[in-house]
């Protein structure tokens, strides 16, 4: 057999025995991979706690027919303050979800993914307040669709290709981003959007994920929730799997 390291971080586990689990991954040099934690779920286990959801890993792993078998974990971050709140928590887990659904194996974006999620994770749990919070999973959202092939449309008509009328901008999710007045008629989703938040959007999503941006100071709770929710039609509009957890983020709103 043959043996491989990688770094990767937990995304979902399955009991597979009284002792052993398997655990799906996001690794940054081979997307989605599903290993064998064997005796994981005892006390005594080196493994342990390094198999639970959110926590990255650095890997030796057994290259195996169907699955590879986890042989040492070695944690790179917890994101240990995210565990006691909930709001950190279900953020977490929306974005995680995300990456499960957009992620493949021998993902040819792997390391770019991989990067991705683990900024967003970290600036999640190091998040001092709501709307910092919010502004990761705002970038997060933006860049993984971008990443995945889906980026938001935000300078012209997302149907036409029209020139946008700043006074008549909306934003359709099933067109993937901006339409003008005219092809907003024929979308059933449409919300209208400000020139300003479609503006502060497309700053964050041309800016790298830890730019500085006068919409640091700017951006406000309100403003935060109103484009994530935007921003999670556009996901799951293109994501392969349905993201379940984007209901129970209503209860955190």
């Amino acid at each position: 057999m043959q043996n491989f390291t990688t770094n990767a971080i937990n995304l979902k586990s399955y009991n597979l025995s009284e002792t052993d689990k398997i655990v799906v991954m996001y690794s940054k040099e081979k997307g989605i991979i599903r290993g064998v934690a064997k005796g994981a779920k005892k006390t005594t286990s080196k493994l342990g706690g390094r198999m639970d959801l959110l926590i990255a890993n650095k890997l030796m792993l057994h290259k195996g027919k169907n699955l590879d078998t986890i042989c040492q974990a070695v944690a790179i971050n917890t994101f240990k303050n995210t565990r006691n709140d909930m709001d950190k928590l279900f953020y977490s887990i929306y974005c995680s979800e995300v990456v499960h659904s957009f992620g493949i194996e021998n993902d040819p974006n792997s390391e770019e993914i991989y990067e991705l999620f683990y900024t967003t994770l970290d600036a999640i749990s190091k998040a001092k307040d709501k709307v910092a919070l919010l502004l990761a999973v705002l970038k997060f959202q933006l860049k993984i669709t971008h990443i995945a092939g889906y980026s938001l449309e935000l300078e012209t008509c997302a149907c036409c290709g029209g020139a946008l009328d700043k006074e008549e901008i909306y934003f359709s999710p099933e067109s993937g981003g901006t339409v003008c007045l005219e092809c907003a008629k024929h979308s059933v989703k449409k919300v209208k959007l400000h020139y300003k938040l479609r503006d502060f959007l497309n700053t964050l999503l041309q800016m790298d994920f830890n730019a500085k941006t006068k919409y640091d100071e700017l951006a406000t709770e309100k403003i935060c929730n109103f484009c994530v929710e935007l921003l999670k039609k556009h996901v799951e509009q293109f994501a392969p799997k349905k993201i379940k957890s984007s209901q129970m983020l209503e209860i955190i709103k």
